[in-house]
């Protein structure tokens, strides 16, 4: 896998059904959007009417949350049979879900559970990420997830893990910056280690998003701004990775669209700014 063989898309937002009609309606200037797979695997109705006529306009990425990546249960075969059928109707420009497990013994607890990571880990879920692929035939990214707790068997740090695994499989890493924040905040690592070890071949998009500060912790919530800490943490990444297309999620509390279009655009404009600022940044794409 290569980052030239996953196109650009620049600055984009999540779809999300209370912005259904300003989208269609109001056709907004963001990039491009991310659709949360399992709300469009359905037989019909107006969720896939919506995404059909977002796609005519705009490029479009699957992420989902239920893959399970991480778990002992064996793959869910008619899951991944409608994934590809999704993307084969609806043509993604990539497909994305997370470096975790989802449940255990056919029940999904709907939450993201981190794994421990060690090597039998990296092997366990890199096996299944190539079935993965093979399955829906073509690569998909994982995304780091947030964390509270940590496991005594881990030998390696999340970064060295989330590599392996990505090596290991041949995969893409969406690069999720709000949760590398709250993570290291919750674990007292140094976030900008994590920016400079993970490999820029692989980190093929960006995540941004609020969380929640219970002053003992961080939690991954989605409902508020991106703050000013991620923000800077977003600028590192800029300068080491160069274009990498950016994506504003926002799942509560959701705002109006036009508070995630200026968000978006603010993450293009910190983008340029940051590569402005570094040592031979002159060198790397600057988009419009």
């Amino acid at each position: 896998m290569n980052r030239l063989d996953f196109p650009y898309l620049g600055f984009g937002v999540g779809l999300r059904r209370p912005h259904f009609g300003h989208v269609l309606s109001e056709h907004p200037g963001v990039d491009w959007f991310e659709v949360v797979t399992e709300n469009f695997m359905v037989k019909g109705g107006r969720p896939l009417q919506v995404l059909e006529k977002v796609r005519e306009d705009y490029p479009i990425v699957l992420h989902g949350v239920s893959m399970s990546l991480g778990s002992i249960d064996p793959l869910n075969t008619l899951y991944l049979s409608r994934l590809r059928d999704l993307a084969r109707r609806f043509e993604p420009a990539w497909i994305s879900d997370h470096l975790c497990w989802t449940g255990v013994g056919g029940k999904n607890l709907h939450d993201l559970l981190p794994l421990p990571y060690t090597e039998e880990a990296v092997t366990w879920v890199a096996r299944r990420i190539r079935q993965v692929q093979e399955r829906i035939e073509r690569p998909i990214l994982i995304e780091n997830v947030s964390s509270y707790m940590s496991f005594v068997h881990s030998t390696m740090t999340e970064w060295e893990f989330l590599s392996a695994v990505a090596e290991e499989a041949d995969c893409g890493i969406l690069l999720d910056i709000n949760n590398v924040y709250v993570s290291a905040f919750n674990h007292g690592f140094e976030p900008e280690r994590y920016i400079e070890s993970v490999p820029a071949s692989r980190v093929m998009q960006y995540h941004l998003a609020g969380h929640s500060d219970h002053d003992a912790y961080l939690l991954d919530t989605h409902d508020h701004p991106v703050c000013p800490a991620v923000w800077s943490l977003y600028e590192r990444a800029a300068r080491r990775f160069g274009p990498v297309s950016a994506l504003i999620e926002w799942d509560d509390n959701i705002p109006e669209f036009a508070t995630l279009e200026v968000t978006s655009n603010e993450a293009r404009e910190r983008y340029k700014s940051a590569v402005q600022k570094s040592i031979g940044g002159e060198a790397l794409c600057n988009p419009a």
